[in-house]
């Protein structure tokens, strides 16, 4: 499996529809995620593209990696409050998803796969 690049339709189809429940996360997932927030031009996104891709494969089955280009949906970006890139959205099956800022390790990923996610 590939990581999944989502517009703004998709993620309101497939993770959270925050339009018609603007105060209450929903997750809409059959798999815990992870959501990149990133740009084409950033560095450090580009350092860690390549581990999301590896993570994607790894965790095939159960998990999902998800990516948000922030120039191209500004507005989902907006409503996440992204003010810097990358931000990773880690969403677990239940309860409120948690969001890390910056290129973690891939031993940092798999830490959060293992205990926010898939525990």
């Amino acid at each position: 499996m590939k990581t999944i690049h989502l517009t703004k339709n998709e993620f309101l189809a497939k993770v959270a529809n925050y339009e018609t429940d603007p105060t209450e996360w929903k997750y809409l997932g059959d798999k815990p995620a992870i959501i990149d927030f990133y740009a084409d031009w950033c560095g450090p996104c580009k350092t860690i593209a390549p581990v999301l891709e590896e993570l994607a494969a790894e965790y095939e089955g159960k998990i999902y990696v998800y990516k948000v280009n922030t120039e191209q949906e500004q507005e989902l970006a907006g409503t996440f409050g992204i003010r810097s890139i990358p931000s990773l959205l880690f969403v677990p099956m239940s309860g409120p998803p948690q969001m890390a800022q910056g290129a973690l390790p891939k031993a940092s990923f798999k830490e959060a796969i293992e205990n926010v996610l898939l525990k």
